[in-house]
């Protein structure tokens, strides 16, 4: 999708600064894709105590089958 925007230029060299992408269409890529993963985590932990498990599920037979897979 084209857009046009106006950016905090002090800011936009703040990001760069503090990361390696080298284009603003790299630097907005970048901040979207972190705050959508920061809210999708921050959604996941209001589940934290709502959910139970199975009396005999094994969270380190589990952990073990992923990394056996990898």
């Amino acid at each position: 999708m084209r857009t046009n925007i106006v950016l905090d230029d002090e800011l936009v060299d703040e990001a760069f600064s503090l990361t390696s992408v080298r284009t603003k269409r790299e630097l907005v890529d970048l901040a979207l894709r972190e705050m959508v993963h920061r809210r999708r985590k921050k959604n996941l932990l209001d589940l934290a105590g709502k959910v139970s498990l199975r009396p005999d599920f094994d969270h380190k037979e589990m952990r073990r089958l992923r990394d056996d897979s990898d």
